[in-house]
């Protein structure tokens, strides 16, 4: 396996929620407290972006170029054809805390957790599901929300809050939106804490180590380790596959370099070149 570092900035301090448009062949991505929100074209490579005024979380793909954005300050809607944005809607929830990483569910419910800000504080957040209008929280007392993968039939939703260093498996109804813990399927006893992670057409699950400077591949069955592959960023955020099947990955700043890995990082892992 082969990974390419496509795009670096040394004044970022968190890349994080890369989503890939398989239709399009588009990548979005945030950097959080930057404000930022990227559309990256690996074709002409091409990146583009756009500045929200609070710090960004999320991004749910609506059409080419189009997608609505989670940000401190609300959901925006996006068009990166026109680098224009526009306020959709906001969840009610507390000053003392942002929006982190998300997922749309099949029938188009915007599904988002929160974290402390400017402060992590234990219990703060909340796992939340919107449609139509309407919010609701489906998971309480989170400290930092973090991952969430369904399986391709939708009747299990992953979950990840990363200071526990475990995957949650909930039984998903998608006909209400509604989650029923189940059990905790992986347990992480190295030195990383699981951070983002998405879903393999296998049902494996790969998940990025924030502190373990790698991307790791899981068996949610028997929560058995299969793969890792290692960065040279140790702060590694999220993942999302492409239309070949190959990674896309997000670092983070580590506070304790001075050389370039103290800056935020996007890396295109080839998974099928073995």
């Amino acid at each position: 396996m082969t990974s390419h570092l496509i795009y670096f900035s040394q004044s970022a301090e968190l890349f994080e929620g890369p989503i890939f448009d398989l239709d399009n062949e588009l990548l979005y991505f945030v950097s959080i407290l930057d404000n930022l929100v990227y559309c990256y074209n690996p074709k002409t490579k091409e990146i583009l972006s756009v500045k929200l005024d609070s710090p960004t979380s999320n991004v749910y793909l609506k059409s080419k170029k189009l997608v609505v954005v989670a940000s401190k300050n609300g959901f925006y809607e996006i068009d990166f054809s026109t680098l224009k944005s526009s306020f959709k809607f906001q969840i009610d929830i507390n000053d003392n805390v942002r929006y982190n990483d998300g997922i749309k569910d099949a029938v188009g419910r915007y599904i988002i957790g929160t974290m402390g800000y400017p402060k992590v504080v234990e219990g703060i957040g909340n796992v939340y599901s919107y449609h139509n209008g309407t919010a609701k929280t489906i998971i309480k007392n989170t400290t930092i929300s973090n991952g969430l993968a369904f399986t391709n039939d939708n009747s299990t939703l992953y979950f990840i809050d990363t200071p526990i260093k475990k995957v949650a498996k909930y039984n998903y109804n998608i006909d209400t939106g509604d989650v029923v813990f189940v059990d905790y399927v992986i347990e992480f006893n190295n030195i990383g804490h699981p951070d983002g992670m998405c879903m393999d057409k296998n049902g494996m699950l790969w998940i990025a180590e924030w502190g373990g400077a790698c991307v790791s591949q899981w068996n949610p069955l028997n929560g058995e380790q299969l793969k890792k592959v290692e960065l040279p960023f140790i702060n590694v955020t999220s993942c999302c596959f492409d239309n070949v099947g190959n990674l896309y990955v997000t670092t983070a700043r580590d506070e304790n370099k001075s050389d370039y890995t103290n800056g935020s990082g996007l890396f295109y892992i080839e998974l099928n070149k073995i």
